[in-house]
């Protein structure tokens, strides 16, 4: 199951229901795989100097967990609730059920019936988004100073009280029906889904977020009402706001609206570790312009210092990648390592190419480079800079600033491990990339797309 076709779907189809209503957050470009009391951990990460952590605070509001980062430099309010639990709390047989639920309430609410919660979002300018993620689902809020209140409003009726109309649930299934069965149809998308198939056996990952043609088509509208009374309860949630409003009217509004929620009895823990079941390769034979190779291989927990190592690892083989097989031999325009952020990381090796065997032969040797010599540490202090750089630009925006919070707090016990970052890559020494490419970038599980007469396949065992 791949959240970036689970993103693109829910998108489209809040987009097509309801014009102005967007995601607040990009998608990732592979997958893999994108949550009561919120301090799960038995042992808290020390924190050393998180930069910020003062106009960043941590509250609850009728036992729902809240983080606040006030954040005065412009009036735009992001605001994200996050239903945890995400794959693990549906069955093969209702994956999906909470995405149709988030949909389809935006065609009705106790007290915007109808199409009103739609045309009022516009009116005021703003923008609700949805996302159904494999951890957790998020529908979130973007707008203005002036009218963070009543936009609030709306997003929790949607929670709180759907009316779930039969014939909106219908137009809703069908649309998701749609886009469930076009999924595969785009050979990059087949090579995440079926990449993802080979990673997640056994794991809760391995269910589709979005649902598949036949969970959606079996899910009834009492199961759906019942999904309802049962999960959305206060102990799923945790609020993250960024933006240029004050506690006291976050604490109201989360009070007035969500805190009238029953309280529930979820407990929120990290996914389990995602199965080292060694190299495999699956196939899909198509005839193509283009070959399409997606391989994962799981990495370490989210709080184990190997974690920002292995990013590090990724972006150099990503580079490296990039100059012998794009520049220098022209093999693909699309080439890298890409480096998946979850409870547990994901890294990997991904191209298009109209020659797989010339490309594999390439990233093999890139990888047993890292692994048999140490990066220069001046080339890797360049990159640190890069990285920063980067990670400035990537969450310079209020939706990108909750999301990081939300992950450090979910993840790894503790929002203001989302100040560490620059911290974490300046300890990154070369001997950490060498053994952290020696420990994870092994066992690569390999998904192609395209004409199977074209791959060796004892190329993709490495």
């Amino acid at each position: 199951m791949s959240a970036r076709v689970t993103r693109r779907a829910l998108m489209a189809l809040a987009l097509c229901a309801a014009p102005g209503v967007a995601r607040g957050a990009p998608p990732e470009e592979h997958r893999a795989g994108g949550t009561g009391t919120i301090h799960h951990q038995t042992t808290a990460p020390r924190i050393v100097k998180a930069a910020d952590t003062a106009t960043t605070t941590r509250f609850v509001v009728d036992g729902i967990p809240v983080i606040l980062r006030h954040n005065p430099a412009n009036e735009v309010v992001s605001a994200n609730v996050y239903l945890l639990g995400g794959t693990r709390q549906v069955t093969p047989q209702t994956a999906g059920i909470e995405a149709l639920l988030l949909v389809a309430s935006e065609r009705g609410t106790r007290r915007y019936p109808g199409a009103q919660a739609r045309a009022r979002t516009a009116r005021l300018g703003s923008t609700i988004s949805l996302d159904a993620g494999e951890d957790w689902s998020v529908m979130g809020m973007h707008a203005i100073r002036a009218t963070f209140d009543s936009t609030w409003a709306i997003l929790a009726d949607r929670l709180v009280a759907p009316t779930l109309a039969a014939e909106e649930v219908a137009l809703v299934r069908d649309q998701m029906l749609t886009g469930a069965r076009q999924r595969g149809t785009s050979p990059d998308e087949a090579a995440t889904e079926l990449a993802d198939s080979l990673l997640f056996v056994g794991h809760p990952y391995s269910l589709q977020a979005a649902g598949t043609p036949e969970s959606l088509a079996s899910i009834t509208l009492t199961q759906l009402r019942q999904y309802h009374a049962q999960q959305m309860v206060r102990s799923r949630m945790l609020v993250v706001v960024v933006g240029n409003v004050e506690r006291a009217q976050v604490e109201r509004l989360v009070h007035g609206t969500l805190g009238t929620l029953p309280q529930g009895n979820y407990r929120w823990t990290p996914p389990p570790a995602i199965p080292v079941l060694g190299s495999a390769a699956a196939f899909d034979n198509r005839a193509l312009p283009t070959n399409y190779l997606l391989g994962y291989v799981p990495g370490p927990a989210a709080t184990s210092p190997d974690y920002t190592a292995l990013r590090v690892a990724a972006a150099i083989l990503s580079g490296r990648l990039f100059s012998e097989v794009r520049s220098r031999r022209n093999l693909s325009y699309a080439v890298e390592s890409p480096f998946v952020e979850r409870a547990s990381a994901i890294g990997g090796l991904y191209v298009t190419t109209v020659d797989p065997n010339a490309v594999l032969r390439i990233m093999r040797d890139e990888v047993a480079g890292l692994q048999n010599e140490q990066v220069e540490a001046e080339g890797l202090k360049r990159l640190e800079q890069q990285f920063i750089t980067e990670y400035y630009l990537k969450n310079e925006t209020n939706s990108s600033q909750a999301n990081v919070l939300a992950r450090a707090e979910l993840y790894e016990g503790d929002y203001r491990t989302a100040d560490l970052f620059m911290e974490r890559l300046r300890r990154v020494t070369p001997a950490d990339v060498q053994r952290v490419a020696r420990q994870y970038l092994k066992g690569f599980r390999f998904a192609y797309v395209g004409d199977v007469s074209k791959v060796d396949r004892s190329l993709l065992t490495f």
